[in-house]
């Protein structure tokens, strides 16, 4: 076999021979490809003036031949030599030649070439797991012979990925975000070497991609920076002529007093004022006395709020301890949000699963408390759970308590993961129902996501809007001696009325004893609840039977009536059956009762033992 320096084209095969050696060093799949090319340049007798040229052998195609005009472009400017110039010449085909004229003499018709498509190169998806990846192996040096080993590239790309590296997230799913790294390898731009501990670097093309998504990152955020200078500028001008006009303004929301958080630009970090130390304070429930029935605004207490001043507090995250991933798993959600800057305080929650407080310094003058509930809560759901939740009446029973809790604000978060398709579609309409239920009728904001990390993104950057918002601005308590369970409602729909410019607010102890689930339940709320267990009534129509029947006793008394006025025992047994159905058969929409309903109920509440043993 002849020498390298016999060839043609020895310095365009010197080139093709650097790569190949590297790409065999790295255990490349471009092996074969340069292999190819090696052998094709080392054989071909023909000199070329271009690199462009070497497109007609086998092995070169538009990328390598661009990287040898690259190459070559380095070569002549060290030199000092003129860099060659594109041979324009076409190349004309003999059999177009002959094609050009027909037997006849006549002109032939050109053929119509079809432009195929040239394949997009690949490039990973924002905030993904092989964008992380990318972005994490190129902080080694390009010229670096080592690489990173999987625990060093992950702990290096979690922050680059809005996906865990380290759990599924999907409890029924088993893959991660480190799984991205198969289809960065089978793409060759990352190539793994040792054994037993791999190490991992990324490949010639590996590096143009990741060269091209920091630049793509450098623009974005040199745009964003201009961009947020200029608000700040106009805001800073605005807030100056709004403070002189009316002082200092409510934040501005949207219809449904929610602000979109997609559109909403990250806050601009603020020093957290010194903590002055002092020993933990008790977060029990407070004893929140029953007191007597509003039945109007003149039996609602006058009272001087307490007023927390800007920068006395700082706004902090509750998660409720029951909030898991999965039992082998409990602390996954708590982890991230700290990986994602949020620390939250860790507590069983009497309502809903996720909170925020605006947590003071020094204990509130006259509370003994250093916590006030913001007018935000989230209850979140994963779509199985939801499921079950609508079957066994917790839903129902979960969206009383949220409305009774008083928080302007009710977040509904239900998870989409993927579950049986055939047991889902069962439900999917009640579901549906459910969900426009929450919105129209209860009033609840309904976020949905795709899986638990983007709830937790959700989660990060509420907490960053809630901080921008609320740090800057005081806050008014209601205080605790002033509040039964009796009034707290009416006062707070009183305040909001009267007291448009202003947001009242009440210690966590206070929300703790009122949201608790046995210590504030009236005979009405008892009554309600028991009327709900059975299936098929919801608050609305428990609601409507209560407005009837006030009480239990009465319920109960109406039934006994209704069996001492029938004649026999399948005349007492219909009026039972249809007393319910009766008063409330006319009624519209979800209020109404229809017969196979009132049956039921009349089987709970009018019927003993004896009477259902009894055929009809």
């Amino acid at each position: 076999m002849a020498d390298d320096d016999d060839c043609a084209n020895p310095l365009l095969l010197s080139w093709v021979k650097e790569w190949l050696d590297t790409a065999r060093e790295r255990n490349s799949k471009g092996v074969t490809t340069y292999k190819k090319a090696y052998d094709s340049m080392k054989s071909c007798p023909l000199p070329f003036t271009h690199p462009s040229e070497a497109q007609q052998l086998t092995g070169f195609g538009p990328k390598l031949c661009s990287r040898l005009t690259d190459k070559l472009k380095e070569y002549c400017e060290e030199n000092g030599l003129p860099m060659p110039e594109m041979s324009h010449r076409k190349r004309k085909g003999v059999a177009q030649e002959n094609s050009a004229e027909g037997s006849d003499g006549e002109a032939a018709p050109a053929k119509k070439t079809r432009k195929l498509s040239k394949p997009k190169a690949y490039v990973p998806k924002y905030k993904s797991g092989g964008y992380a990846i990318i972005l994490a192996l190129a902080t080694l040096d390009e010229d670096s012979p080592n690489g990173l080993t999987k625990p060093q590239t992950i702990e290096l790309a979690q922050p680059h990925s809005d996906s865990s590296f380290s759990a599924p997230s999907d409890p029924t799913a088993f893959y991660t975000a480190w799984n991205s790294m198969k289809t960065l390898i089978s793409k060759d731009l990352v190539f793994e070497k040792g054994r037993p501990l791999r190490k991992y670097a990324l490949t010639d093309e590996g590096w143009e991609v990741a060269k091209r998504i920091k630049k793509t990152n450098d623009e974005n955020q040199s745009t964003l920076t201009e961009a947020s200078t200029m608000s700040k500028s106009t805001v800073g001008k605005a807030n100056s002529t709004t403070k002189k006009a009316k002082g200092n303004p409510p934040p501005t929301t949207d219809e449904d007093s929610f602000i979109d958080l997609a559109s909403s630009p990250p806050p601009a970090s603020r020093p957290i004022p010194p903590t002055t130390s002092h020993p933990p304070l008790a977060t029990q429930a407070a004893e929140i006395p029953m007191g007597t029935p509003t039945t109007s605004t003149s039996c609602l207490p006058s009272f001087t709020p307490i007023t927390l001043a800007a920068g006395t507090f700082t706004i902090e995250l509750v998660l409720d301890v029951r909030e898991v991933r999965a039992k082998a798993d409990r602390d996954y959600i708590q982890n991230q949000l700290m990986t994602r800057g949020v620390k939250p305080i860790m507590r069983a929650l009497e309502l809903g699963d996720i909170l925020w407080v605006a947590k003071t310094h020094t204990p509130i003058p006259s509370e003994s408390s250093t916590e006030i509930v913001l007018d935000y809560i989230v209850e979140r759901k994963r779509l199985d759970d939801l499921v079950g939740s609508i079957k066994d009446g917790r839903f129902h029973e979960q969206k009383f308590r949220l409305k009774k809790s008083g928080i302007k604000n009710v977040i509904y978060i239900i998870e989409e993961i993927r579950i049986d398709s055939d047991h889902f579609q069962k439900y999917e309409e009640s579901v549906q129902s459910a969900i426009a239920s929450m919105q129209v009728v209860n009033g609840f904001f309904v976020k949905k996501t795709q899986k638990m990390d983007d709830t937790i993104l959700y989660l990060t950057r509420m907490t960053a809007l809630l901080k921008s918002i609320y740090e800057e601005r005081p806050l008014h308590i209601i205080p605790t001696k002033f509040i039964t369970n009796q009034n707290y409602l009416p006062l707070m729909k009183h305040l909001r009325a009267t007291q448009e410019s202003k947001d009242f607010y009440i210690t966590y102890e206070t929300f703790a004893g009122l949201a608790s689930k046995s210590e504030s339940l009236t005979l009405r709320d008892v009554y309600l609840k028991m009327l709900m267990c059975t299936r098929g009534v919801t608050g609305e129509k428990a609601l409507e039977i209560q407005k009837r029947w006030r009480t239990p006793n009465e319920f109960l008394k109406a039934y006994q009536d209704a069996g001492e006025a029938g004649s026999g025992g399948g005349e007492k047994r219909k009026r039972k059956y249809e007393l319910v159905s009766s008063k409330m058969g006319d009624l519209v929409g979800r209020k109404k009762i229809q017969k196979a309903l009132s049956v039921k109920i009349a089987e709970v509440w009018g019927m003993d033992k004896k009477e259902l043993n009894t055929p009809p």
